[in-house]
């Protein structure tokens, strides 16, 4: 059985509520979205339930839940990441691009085999993890890589042969790992975690990641 914790339940309700009133004034078609004015109120009440209802344990903090930086700020003004206005969307994303960090020593490419071992691993960052738990990208539950794995999520995109399909000039690596690092310099309120910009994995795990995906000898190319 699925529990529940007090935050989803809150976000939950919050969304219902949201729904509720959208269908209230939108009988027949649904209007534009708009975002909702900032309610400090309404956040400091939040954040009063979150310090009451958590603790920090591990790699798993309070702060974690209440810190927001400017990204999650912009993107929590908008249900439907869709719905963020061409104009927040391309500022969001020139300010996400000049954070991502580039192998300065021009080296790519890791060990697929690793690379697969990250991509397979949901571990890391939750209460119950020890400290120094390598964390894990648990890319499978939201992309097919392999032909061979049968257990794959569909919220992204198949990345089944993708080397093999998009080749491996600079342009390519770049955009690869860019993505990898930070998601929302492409995609502004991306549903993909930010991976390097926000320490989840380290540069050799990326590195890693991207022999899986490049390496002609990695599944994902077979």
């Amino acid at each position: 059985m699925i529990r529940l914790t007090p935050i989803v339940l809150i976000a939950l309700a919050l969304a219902a509520g949201a729904t509720q009133a959208a269908d209230a004034t939108s009988p027949k078609a649904p209007k534009a979205i708009t975002p909702p004015k900032p309610d400090a109120k309404a956040d400091a009440a939040l954040a009063k339930v979150i310090h009451e209802s958590f603790v920090s344990k591990g790699p798993a903090t309070v702060e974690g839940v209440t810190e927001r930086d400017d990204v999650q700020k912009t993107c929590s003004q908008y249900a439907d990441r869709n719905a963020v206005p061409a104009a927040v969307a391309k500022k969001l994303e020139d300010a996400q691009l000049k954070t991502i960090h580039y192998p300065t020593d021009g080296k790519w490419l890791g060990d697929w085999k690793e690379g697969e071992k990250t991509a397979q691993s949901g571990r890391g960052m939750q209460f119950s993890d020890p400290a120094g738990t390598v964390n894990g990208a648990n890319c499978y539950a939201c992309h097919r890589l392999s032909k061979d794995e049968v257990s794959y999520g569909t919220i992204g995109p198949s990345l089944y042969q993708y080397g093999k399909l998009r080749g491996d000039s600079e342009a390519i690596l770049r955009y690869t790992w860019g993505k990898i690092t930070n998601s929302n310099a492409y995609a502004a309120c991306s549903n993909m975690p930010r991976f390097g910009h926000k320490g989840i994995l380290t540069e050799q795990q990326i590195r890693d990641v991207m022999a899986l995906l490049f390496d002609p000898a990695s599944p994902v190319n077979q």
